[in-house]
């Protein structure tokens, strides 16, 4: 079990950026495939993007492309998420998960380790 802790949130105004970081203790992130999700208030969880275990892989929402880009740094045991352009509608909490599953997984389920998520809002 890898244990994962999110921060970088905020709040922010429309157009504006913000860059969130999830860092890893107990063990190195190396072998893991990390996602990040996020939930609105009363809305489901959503999956916004995930990186493979060696940066070689990346994918996004859809309807992220081009605003948001996860990278990762496996020395720092850390996996970020820029968030350029931000809308009111991407306020939400965000969570970073981890897996071992095959790659791209996009549904939560597939996620056994999770963060206890840090809040962004972006106002209009």
């Amino acid at each position: 079990q890898v244990q994962l802790v999110e921060s970088g949130g905020g709040l922010v105004q429309a157009g504006g950026s913000l860059r969130l970081s999830c860092a890893a203790s107990g063990q190195t992130l190396n072998s893991y495939n990390i996602g990040w999700f996020r939930q609105a208030p009363g809305k489901e969880r959503e999956f916004v993007a995930v990186i493979n275990w060696s940066s070689s892989s990346t994918r996004y929402a859809d309807s992220l492309k081009g605003r948001f880009a996860i990278s990762r740094d496996n020395a720092k045991n850390t996996v970020y998420l820029q968030m350029n352009s931000l809308k009111p509608e991407d306020t939400a909490v965000y969570h970073c998960a981890a897996t071992t599953s095959w790659f791209p997984r996009t549904e939560g389920t597939a996620y056994p380790d999770w963060g206890q998520g840090t809040q962004v809002t972006v106002s209009s």
